[in-house]
């Protein structure tokens, strides 16, 4: 989901929603120059994103990019290479086999290159998702009373 937190940053908010996150990872990635353009532009988005291996090799698969042309506007959701050692590919691999998820979570783009932080995340239950949504909400109205003294 796409989200202006910090001007250098594109958040995905619905992973840690689904997903009990554990070990980031920050990666690489190999983009044309308009996939580029349209991410320092922030219109990308992660919502609905995952991480695969293939043959040895991180993609990104399902990440949108809004790409400008002269007379129109197109949506780019083509698998994306990720840029990893051996080692980080095959700890990934190891604990996806263990059944956990790739899940990105931040796009990075401050400085020369654009990162992607990636993290193993166990799917939610509804009813862990409902809790989180039951704290989410007092922690809201805590500030709301806090802040009204």
């Amino acid at each position: 989901m796409k989200k202006k937190s910090n001007n250098n940053m594109l958040v995905n908010r619905r992973a840690s929603f689904d997903y009990h996150l554990s070990d980031e990872l920050t990666v690489g990635m190999v983009l044309s120059g308009k996939k580029v353009r349209a991410t320092r532009d922030h219109r990308a988005q992660l919502k609905g994103a995952y991480v695969t291996i293939h043959k040895g090799e991180l993609w990104l698969n399902n990440a949108s990019f809004s790409i400008k042309n002269p007379n129109e506007t197109t949506v780019d959701i083509s698998p994306v290479k990720l840029l990893a050692t051996k080692k980080q590919i095959i700890a990934l691999e190891k604990a996806k086999i263990a059944g956990t998820s790739i899940v990105p979570t931040k796009m990075l783009t401050a400085g020369r290159h654009i990162k992607l932080i990636i993290a193993l995340g166990k799917g939610k239950k509804r009813y862990d998702k409902r809790e989180t949504i039951k704290k989410r909400d007092l922690e809201r109205e805590y500030r709301k009373q806090k802040g009204a003294r």
